[in-house]
């Protein structure tokens, strides 16, 4: 029987992250990671192989940071664990002993039982499987009349990304604004007008009743009544945990099913760790159980798992996701992180915002200068940063991941005013109108007048 020190099972950016920081902070241990997928793709990339990379193969996951730690990698799936023994079977009939386990499992899309016609010819999800997606793209390059149903970041990208490849696309969203979900109304509402700008058809405020066909995707039918013709389907409402296997292993699962984990990704067996979209995660603000899943996220987590296998690291905990996200829109970035104004203030805390709108470049002349407004949301009594959301350039996404470190670190408003910057002409917005900086102003001034 083989043997390993660590065993980490999926390779996506969870098993990525978590077997490289296992290696990297216990060189003396074998780390092995088993993984279904000869080739892995990077799963925030994965809209935009419909157009921007052109090509699936243009958008994987390098496996050489793994092999030249001295990581090795199992192209097998794993069927069974006993985790009294510490031993795992896989399908090509492995037998592998390990010392500590790290799930890392990830997620599939979510498909509700209730939808009719789900199982049609040309019903589509978003998987983060390689075979897969190259078969989607190889059906659609007949097909003409797309339509996608949901219209969170996944739907908008690939939307976006459909359009931009020639084909005919409808969005369909059950919210009131596409990214409804996600950004405060004025910023999904700027979102929704530069998609339709582009071409996307959008039905908002409207969900799917069923899809019609005979063997084959003919038609849509909303809950309006109305019908949309449709060639194909794609569905993108969300993602569900896979934790198949950390059933029949006895884990303890959470209300939402999630893998029960703590802090340093410790799951209810000994040795056995979780991390990334089969793992519980709480929210940073509210310490409620939360959905989330970003890559983002589970890589912080899979690098919690791996710094905590052997000894406890009090300064390598998770201590919440704080949902940090962006997408782009053509030439217009968006991007949040923490709490917005309408969730704040639906959980209870009194805040105060503030937004301002500059330029990202000074001066504003410069060639791919873009309008940037950044909106904070502050907690009325103790002027702490609970979220922030940006709309701007390509660099919003940068500024986005600032805010969420503002927020980790629990800066108030009065902090961010003595921020220090760096600024340069060609690459940020002016040091005297920062606007991260202005919108910190303008809620601090508020705070004055109260």
């Amino acid at each position: 029987m083989k043997k390993t020190d660590v065993l980490v099972i999926g390779g996506s950016a969870t098993g990525l992250v978590a077997a490289m920081t296992a290696k990297s902070s216990y060189p003396d241990k074998n780390v092995t990671v088993i993984r279904k997928e000869e080739k892995v793709m990077i799963p925030c990339g994965i809209p935009y192989i419909f157009a921007t990379v052109g090509d699936s193969n243009n958008n994987i996951l390098p496996d050489e940071g793994l092999i030249k730690l001295g990581v090795d990698i199992m192209i097998d799936e794993v069927l069974d664990i006993d985790t009294k023994a510490k031993t795992c079977k896989t399908k090509r009939g492995e037998d592998l002993m390990y010392d500590k386990l790290i799930m890392g499992t990830g997620s599939l899309p979510a498909i509700p039982g209730w939808l009719k016609g789900s199982n049609l010819e040309n019903v589509f999800t978003i998987p983060k499987n390689k075979d897969y997606l190259d078969q989607i793209q190889q059906r659609l390059r007949d097909l003409q009349k797309i339509v996608v149903i949901g219209a969170g970041f996944i739907g908008v990208e690939v939307s976006d990304e459909l359009n931009k490849s020639g084909k005919d696309v409808t969005l369909v969203e059950i919210l009131p604004n596409i990214l409804g979900a996600t950004f405060d109304d004025e910023f999904a509402i700027e979102a929704e007008t530069i998609l339709k700008q582009r071409g996307v058809k959008i039905k908002t405020n409207c969900g799917i009743d069923e899809i019609i066909g005979n063997g084959k995707v003919r038609q849509v039918r909303l809950k309006n009544g109305e019908i949309i013709d449709a060639d194909a389907v794609i569905l993108s409402l969300g993602y569900a945990p896979n934790t198949e296997l950390a059933k029949k292993m006895g884990l303890e699962l959470n209300a939402f099913g999630f893998i029960k984990a703590d802090q340093y990704r410790r799951t209810s067996i000994p040795d056995v760790f979780a991390a990334g979209d089969c793992a519980e995660k709480v929210d940073f603000a509210t310490g409620k159980l939360s959905k989330i899943m970003l890559a983002s996220t589970a890589c912080t987590e899979a690098r919690t798992a791996g710094l905590n296998l052997y000894e406890l690291n009090t300064y390598s905990t998770f201590k919440g996701t704080v949902g940090i996200y962006a997408t782009c829109i053509g030439e217009t970035a968006f991007g949040v992180a923490g709490l917005i104004e309408k969730n704040a203030a639906n959980e209870g805390f009194k805040v105060v915002t503030g937004t301002f709108t500059g330029v990202d470049r000074h001066p504003g002349k410069i060639s791919d200068a873009h309008k940037e407004t950044v909106k904070l949301i502050v907690s009325k009594q103790s002027g702490v940063i609970l979220g922030g959301e940006v709309l701007g350039g390509k660099p919003a996404g940068e500024l986005t991941n600032a805010i969420g470190i503002a927020i980790q670190n629990h800066m108030t408003v009065h902090d961010l005013l003595m921020a220090q910057i760096g600024t340069q002409p060609l690459l940020t917005a002016s040091p005297a109108a920062f606007p991260l900086i202005k919108a910190a102003e303008t809620v601090a001034k508020t705070l004055r007048s109260i």
